[in-house]
């Protein structure tokens, strides 16, 4: 008969290999979506090679304000430089995940010892370690959590629950340890928990600085009641749980105070108000939980700008109801936190995980992978009936619902092949980047991202035809989407039957879009050349001109936007073989928004036409303006900049490039 102890240590190696197996079609695929806003930064600067190259690079996020330098540090596991193949980020991010899945079992085991411990019997523990084994299953499996697993930049997603898992666990070890009257190691474990891994999962990724708050959760529901042996191992877990009290108080007062700046001066870069979001949370929030509790293979993947908001309690009518719902939900879970423990300790933590991303902050309303650290225990009840024991932690035998254990076994066969079989087709879209857009522009149908990446794959297959069809009835409705107007005519291009009507259209998206991204420079990049080598018909250089002046006289675009704006131009003069009129553009650019890198991009670019004067003289405009240095705010971004200005960076790129321009021009030094 094979040992207990040995199938302990064994039964994460069987999870391991079934993840692998289930997310093994997936990495295949390739990059999506804000993949490439935030991961070309391996390469901005050049390789990764050097200790000032990798200063600047882990000082380069720009996600949140601390910057996530630890998830961005992460992919240089994979890659030193851009671009790279995305096949070892996808391996790393599902050997992190498959690592989260263990975590998580030890984590429910260790939980289930302290219960077991109160009740002592091999049964009740072997058990316990089933529930736990039980739940890290249903929840590695989990389809809705492929999204995040498979999505590469999602690994500052994955990195704070590494680091949240492993808190937890230190902090059920530390009050171990004290129970045991250890108190300098109790100690240790306790800071461990609470500052060590809180400063990692918040350097992962702000959510991560949740941690305190979900330790609370932890002990207060989830564990027994704490018993000292003694009073100082008492004092050491109060003063440790109240650091998490001060901690949790911090980001309330953070989350309030983001809500009345919302709500009376407005979020200009979003197209709903304050007010409007904190209505549609409790809706998305529900939707959550019905993809976690009803699983399907196929979700809406990365593309979910098709949010309905909730413009008050009765619009929509499920508002209301959400809404009360959720007031109910946080009502049962404080009033059966001290007898049904594991479904009111569920239902926190999952609350919990959602503050920051879900309440008062001005992100996007809607992403699958802000599910991935709140959804860490939310199976646990479930793992718990299908072991045999009570949702009632207090207690160390099940009710009679399904007294017969060969019932309960199979019920949890089920339901991992099920979703073993879920992940496995939902991976294997992940790893078929054609099959991918065209699901989920079906999935999506009012969605222009998903409709745009799908109309992109046709382009690259040769198929514009089939894209116009598909982006010319949305461009209809929302006029203003300049993503679905700018492929519309790479499209007719390819067709060779872009007509007028066409361009207008995309000077009309240009004048109402609200914010276009990166989206502007990529796109003229492209089409100037294009143009120039003739490859579209029908499209001019005056016709790029007057796209450029509509987005110039939107008033919803910023001033960055406008700077992109302004730089077409200046490219698109140069392409005429009009320096002068570049130098102007390019001068109005920086007046937009004065910054170094830009400055030194333009006169580059003049310098490298043949206008090398031109080029120092646009250095002597941006001289002459007032620019802010980001040294002189908070967060990363200052940081980086201290960096810079460290190494004197922008200094030694401007001596070469003023060097070069001067040589080129004449001009002794």
């Amino acid at each position: 008969m094979i040992p207990r102890s040995f199938l302990h240590l064994a039964l994460p190696f069987v999870l391991v290999l079934v993840v692998w197996l289930a997310y093994r079609p997936g990495l295949t695929g390739t990059f999506v979506f804000d993949d490439f806003a935030n991961l070309p930064a391996l390469g901005d600067g050049g390789p990764v090679d050097n200790a000032p190259a990798l200063a600047r690079y882990v000082t380069s996020g720009t996600a949140d304000p601390i910057g996530r330098p630890l998830a961005v540090l992460s992919f240089l596991i994979d890659a030193h430089d851009w671009p790279a193949d995305p096949r070892p980020f996808k391996r790393t991010n599902v050997l992190l995940h498959i690592l989260n899945g263990v975590l998580l079992y030890f984590l429910l085991n260790a939980i289930g010892r302290e219960w077991a411990h109160r009740k002592p019997g091999a049964s009740t523990e072997h058990r316990f370690r089933n529930a736990a084994l039980i739940s890290a299953f249903l929840w590695v499996l989990h389809p809705l959590l492929v999204s995040t697993t498979l999505y590469i930049v999602q690994r500052e997603a994955i990195l704070p629950a590494t680091f949240s898992l492993l808190g937890i666990l230190a902090w059920v070890r530390a009050r171990r340890l004290l129970a045991q009257a250890r108190r300098g190691a109790g100690a240790a474990m306790a800071i461990t928990a609470i500052v060590g891994c809180t400063l990692l999962a918040g350097l992962s990724k702000a959510n991560g600085l949740l941690l305190p708050t979900l330790i609370l959760v932890v002990d207060k529901i989830l564990l027994p009641p704490f018993s000292a042996s003694g009073r100082h191992a008492g004092r050491i877990h109060s003063l440790s749980l109240t650091i998490c009290w001060i901690s949790t108080a911090v980001i309330f007062f953070a989350l309030a105070y983001l809500a009345w700046a919302g709500i009376f001066h407005g979020i200009p870069h979003r197209p709903w108000t304050e007010g409007q979001r904190l209505l549609t949370e409790p809706r998305i929030l529900w939707e959550y939980l019905g993809q976690l509790w009803l699983p399907h293979p196929y979700t809406a993947g990365v593309f979910n700008d098709t949010t309905v908001v909730s413009v008050d309690l009765r619009t929509p009518w499920t508002t209301s109801i959400a809404l009360v719902g959720l007031i109910f939900l946080v009502t049962f879970a404080a009033l059966t936190r001290t007898w049904w423990r594991a479904a009111a300790g569920a239902v926190m933590f999952f609350l919990t995980g959602h503050l920051l991303e879900s309440t008062s902050v001005p992100l996007e309303l809607y992403f699958e992978h802000r599910n991935y650290l709140p959804s860490l225990m939310l199976f646990w009840p479930a793992g718990l009936w299908l072991a045999g024991l009570p949702i009632d932690l207090t207690k160390t035998t099940a009710g009679p619902l399904f007294p017969a254990s060969i019932v309960r076994h199979v019920l949890a066969v089920i339901a991992i092949t099920l979703l073993f079989t879920m992940t496995y087709a939902n991976a294997s879209v992940w790893g078929d980047t054609e099959h991918q857009a065209t699901l989920w522009a079906r999935l999506n149908p009012t969605s222009a991202r998903a409709q745009v990446t799908a109309a992109q794959e046709e382009l690259r297959q040769g198929q514009p035809s089939r894209a116009v069809t598909r982006l010319a009835p949305l461009l209809e409705k929302s006029p203003g989407e300049v993503q679905v107007a700018f492929n519309l005519v790479a499209a007719h291009c390819q067709l060779g039957d872009l007509s007028a009507k066409d361009v207008d259209s995309a000077r009309r998206s240009l004048g109402l879009t609200r914010d276009p991204g990166a989206l502007i420079s990529s796109w003229y990049a492209r089409t100037i050349q294009a143009v120039a080598a003739h490859q579209c018909p029908g499209l001019t250089f005056e016709d790029l001109e007057h796209l450029a002046e509509a987005g110039l006289a939107n008033p919803r675009l910023s001033a960055g936007r406008k700077q992109d704006l302004e730089h077409a131009l200046g490219a698109l003069a140069l392409a005429r073989c009009d320096a002068d009129t570049a130098l102007v553009h390019f001068n109005r650019g920086l007046l937009l928004e004065p910054r170094e890198p830009v400055a030194l991009r333009q006169a580059a670019e003049l310098g490298s036409a043949g206008h090398a004067r031109l080029g120092l003289e646009h250095l002597s405009v941006y001289d002459r303006l007032a620019v802010a240095d980001p040294a002189d705010g908070w967060g990363m971004a200052a940081v980086h900049s201290w960096v810079l200005r460290r190494q004197d960076y922008w200094p030694r790129e401007r001596a070469h490039l003023v060097a070069t321009l001067e040589a080129d021009a004449g001009v002794t030094p």
